[in-house]
């Protein structure tokens, strides 16, 4: 019976200890949101993205592009708050499994979050910021206006950090022209830009993009026969 006595103690401590720590890193990201918005508010750093050469209206881009950033980036993005708690649990898991921080179950929402203010390191307290400013972004922006933020503001490569001047830089159109072939490369590249910029590893882009049309499909927004005439096309690119 003690041992079990001695178990249960250990298992409390243990508890304990999560739940503290658990406290501490909140109270740190917390701090840090904090001091993030002291920076420079909410409104000005919008304003900012809003004012840069190459912005482009949500109204003015594909719907395929679209679907194909939601379908490969966060494909729960109309239905959940800012935080997606299903992609958080199965990020917790995998990195458990991994032993190391491999995932991080991040939405569009908290990616905006994170490209407006703070670092691309993985760290828990930087993590944890990036929740309570992606709850500000749910509570003063709509879908749609996070959505056309987002594509505003990530990196497409070769110096490219918005949806226009990727496609100006890619291919020398406006964004509302690009084809479905270019949408379906466009909207993979910014998962890892020194690996997927088209100019820097053409096959690499190809099987990024491959993934970005099997996700659609997946994910309803291509059928099988939409998929399969895009994936013929980027097999025939040279």
């Amino acid at each position: 019976m003690r041992i079990y006595r001695l178990i249960g103690l250990l298992v409390v401590v243990m508890v304990c200890g999560f739940v503290c720590m658990g406290f501490t890193v909140a109270g740190k990201g917390y701090a840090m949101y904090q001091e993030a918005l002291e920076g420079q508010s909410l409104e000005a750093k919008v304003a900012e993205i809003r004012g840069k050469k190459g912005y482009t209206e949500l109204a003015a881009l594909p719907a395929v592009y679209l679907d194909a950033v939601i379908s490969v980036e966060d494909h729960r993005f109309y239905q959940h708050f800012g935080v997606d708690l299903i992609a958080v649990v199965r990020a917790v898991v995998n990195d458990v499994r991994a032993r190391r921080f491999v995932e991080g179950g991040s939405t569009i929402t908290q990616q905006l979050a994170k490209n407006l203010y703070f670092s691309q390191e993985k760290e828990l307290t930087r993590k944890v910021a990036e929740v309570f400013l992606a709850l500000d972004l749910e509570r003063n922006y709509s879908k749609d206006e996070i959505l056309e933020l987002y594509v505003n503001s990530i990196y497409y490569g070769d110096g490219y950090y918005n949806i226009g001047t990727a496609c100006a830089g890619y291919f020398g159109k406006l964004p509302e022209e690009m084809t479905q072939y270019e949408s379906t490369l466009l909207a993979g590249v910014p998962n890892a830009p020194s690996r997927y910029a088209p100019t820097k590893n053409p096959e690499l882009a190809k099987q990024r993009q491959m993934q970005v049309i099997r996700r659609m499909e997946a994910c309803g927004c291509f059928s099988k026969e939409e998929a399969e005439t895009v994936a013929l096309e980027v097999v025939a690119a040279n």
